[in-house]
């Protein structure tokens, strides 16, 4: 599975959700007809999306069995995910957010910097949302910092240092 977005919220009164999706295209997750949704805490179930369109920044969907407003604000804060093999392969220095969060990040001297908790997308670039031992580091997504991303390692290797 491949985490695509983020319930972010209800939209309406007829059970529809807003969805804070996580593909750099937003009707990244309208071509799904079918979704997972879920967390490690709660797991995951299918859902049949039913409709589903781009609204500003976000994406509105209705679907299965969501039929008004309080079940749809029970999907608040859940997860977004698409079977891997439904997804296209993604080329050469190209990677899914999911495949990054993780992986551990070390400066260029071999620095530990954290882990990869998650990514933000400012508009002009992404930056990895790193946790160190003693706090986070946003580090920007950029070739000028990210020297090498390596997948099968588990590892990024970065510009960076501890205390910039």
């Amino acid at each position: 599975m491949v985490i695509m977005g983020r319930v972010a919220g209800a939209h309406g009164i007829q059970g529809w959700v807003k969805v804070q999706p996580y593909t750099d295209e937003l009707d990244g997750l309208v071509d799904y007809s079918t979704w997972w949704l879920g967390n490690e805490q709660q797991g995951w179930r299918e859902l049949d999306v039913l409709k589903s369109a781009v609204q500003g920044k976000s994406v509105v969907a209705q679907v299965m069995g969501c039929h008004d407003r309080n079940t749809a604000e029970k999907y608040k804060g859940l997860l977004i995910a698409v079977p891997r093999n439904r997804l296209p392969q993604p080329s050469e220095d190209e990677y899914y957010w999911s495949d990054l969060i993780g992986l551990d990040v070390v400066s260029l001297g071999g620095e530990p910097l954290g882990k990869v908790e998650n990514l933000l997308d400012t508009g002009a670039n992404q930056v990895l949302c790193v946790r160190g031992a003693e706090k986070e580091i946003l580090i920007p997504f950029i070739a000028q910092v990210i020297e090498q991303v390596d997948l099968d390692g588990k590892i990024i290797r970065a510009d960076w240092a501890a205390d910039y």
